[in-house]
């Protein structure tokens, strides 16, 4: 408890840290109350011909699109889209890579070289390439950039954990465990597991923001999100063929990624300062 208080406190006197996680509770009220905050919310996928291309106005505060739909609406529900894709995709990058680490760090046998070996095949090429090429082949459609992203990002994890987990199996704790004949699944899950998860949590906040930066330029190149969708990098990439004029149609998307994204990286690197005992060590 002593441990938790002393972190908190550590937390509450960064400020990047905590604009960050201002910003994240932002986002999951934003995509929680959506229905509630939108302005237009039953004109999200409705055309209204006579109202398109309006700039920033009373009735439109962020403008309207090419259909006449009220872009701060749709910029309100997509934070619902982008959400989604970044929780599931670093929820199931998390449960292939950290088991995948937690193993390959505590036994050091063949089958453990290759999953390494076959993990940095994945670090060598860029995770947006490869993201790309899986999205195109599958198909677009969130599902499929999903699915994408969580197959590119799990060696991230996997690296992460597996360095830990080689640095902890020469502790003493750790063979004072073996000598008294704790089996290995109980000392990697009960033991190792509890020690990494500082930086299990660290990355996977960093991936959050990576993440929806990632899914928005795919829905951009057209191999993610599909119109109508409200998602960000879809509204951006329609929003090509009215620049420089109605600058307002690819401003407010545009400024949403930017902001969660750095919401995302503030927190995570807050994060990271506080739980990585090499960081804190150093600035003292």
């Amino acid at each position: 408890m002593t441990t938790f208080i002393l972190i908190m406190k550590k937390f509450m006197g960064d400020r990047l840290a905590i604009t960050g996680l201002a910003i994240i509770v932002c986002l999951i009220l934003t995509a929680f109350l959506a229905p509630y905050i939108a302005t237009h919310p039953r004109d999200v996928f409705a055309v209204h011909p006579a109202e398109r291309l309006q700039g920033p106005n009373a009735r439109h505060v962020f403008g309207t699109d090419d259909m006449g739909r009220d872009i701060f609406s749709r910029v309100v529900f997509g934070s619902r889209i982008s959400l989604l894709i970044s929780i599931v995709a670093i929820g199931v990058a998390l449960l292939i890579g950290v088991p995948i680490g937690l193993i390959t760090g505590y036994y050091g046998n063949r089958v453990s070289e290759l999953l390494m070996r076959i993990s940095d095949i994945f670090l060598a090429v860029p995770q947006i390439i490869l993201a790309l090429a899986l999205a195109a082949a599958l198909g677009p459609s969130i599902q499929n950039v999903i699915l994408a992203l969580s197959f590119t990002y799990w060696p991230w994890f996997t690296r992460t954990v597996h360095a830990e987990t080689r640095s902890l199996k020469n502790s003493i704790f750790i063979e004072a465990t073996e000598a008294l004949g704790i089996g290995a699944w109980r000392t990697i899950v009960f033991h190792v597991l509890p020690n990494v998860s500082s930086s299990i949590i660290v990355r996977a906040s960093l991936g959050m923001g990576y993440t929806i930066l990632t899914a928005s330029v795919l829905g951009f190149l057209g191999v993610g999100a599909q119109p109508p969708a409200p998602e960000w990098g879809v509204t951006i990439a329609n929003s090509r063929r009215f620049l420089p004029d109605a600058w307002w149609y690819a401003t407010f998307p545009g400024l949403a990624i930017f902001m969660v994204v750095m919401g995302f990286n503030m927190f995570g690197d807050g994060l990271r300062d506080i739980l990585d005992p090499r960081i804190r060590r150093a600035k003292r």
